[in-house]
């Protein structure tokens, strides 16, 4: 097996939810918007999928004992725990900010909007890391 499937199995992991995403906004709004193909939050979270089909891909091949899978397992539980914690509430303020500037009360010279989907909801962050789990597993046993 080669070392680079440590590095296929997370970018196939990433493509693929983007593209359930595009295809997904595609199909919602019936136009193409390829930015989303790069646009973080939505359904799943394809930051899950990527750290736990590393961490999945690391376990399955070195041992889930191994000193690599725990550096990989800390690293992953720090990403998802950003995704949901951190760059949520980042987007929650950003739509606070957006509501504000939106409003005749207060007067603020900046004319594009805020970015708001950001993070992640806990259920959009599991469902990335269940496929990103199940992917590592159905490619490499």
């Amino acid at each position: 097996m080669s070392d680079y499937i440590f590095l296929i199995i997370p970018i196939f992991a990433w493509f693929s939810v983007q593209f359930f995403k595009f295809l997904a906004d595609a199909f919602a709004h019936k136009r193409f918007n390829f930015r989303r193909i790069v646009e973080t939050g939505g359904m799943p979270s394809s930051h899950s999928a990527v750290v736990t089909s590393l961490m999945t891909s690391i376990g399955i091949t070195q041992g889930f004992s191994s000193p690599i899978f725990a550096v990989s397992f800390v690293f992953g539980i720090i990403v998802m725990y950003d995704a949901a914690g951190v760059r949520r509430a980042a987007g929650k303020q950003a739509a606070i900010l957006n509501e504000l500037m939106n409003s005749k009360q207060v007067t603020i010279n900046r004319q594009e909007k805020l970015k708001e989907l950001l993070g992640h909801t806990p259920v959009e962050v599991f469902c990335g890391a269940v496929y990103g789990a199940v992917l590592a597993c159905l490619i490499l046993i």
